[in-house]
């Protein structure tokens, strides 16, 4: 849904064309591919070594990623406000620069709010007695 609410934003406010097929394609790589090789890494491992191995040895290990990871997506985040900015200092405030930055700001927030419903939601999944 995110690159229909990106085309769909940006396509309506300006004149400016975001082919589809890069929206996709960046929202696989950077979305997509990495919370499916987290969740089915998760369950091949906990499948293949057991949960008592899983929380001995994999997270002691590799755990400060799932910190890291999360930590590193809002800290990109914070960008945001000096990319408008620096959008609309070198290229103006009716440039497609300055609308895609604004637009990427609009985006985030409910986008970042539905991994957190997701996340609430399946809590029960990553529960100690698993």
């Amino acid at each position: 849904m995110y690159s229909f609410a990106i085309s769909l934003l940006v396509g309506g406010a300006s004149a400016l064309h975001i082919p589809f097929d890069v929206l996709l394609y960046r929202v696989l790589a950077f979305i997509v591919i990495p919370l499916v090789a987290g969740v089915s890494s998760r369950f091949a491992l906990l499948k293949l070594k057991g949960s008592g191995w899983f929380e001995k040895k994999f997270l002691p290990k590799w755990g400060h990623l799932t910190i890291a990871a999360p930590g590193a997506l809002i800290g990109a985040s914070n960008f945001f406000e000096l990319a408008v900015a620096t959008a609309i200092a070198l290229f103006g405030a009716d440039s497609g620069a300055a609308l895609a930055t604004v637009v990427g700001v609009l985006v985030e927030v409910p986008v970042m709010l539905r991994v957190c419903e997701v996340c609430n939601r399946s809590r029960a999944w990553y529960s100690e007695s698993n």
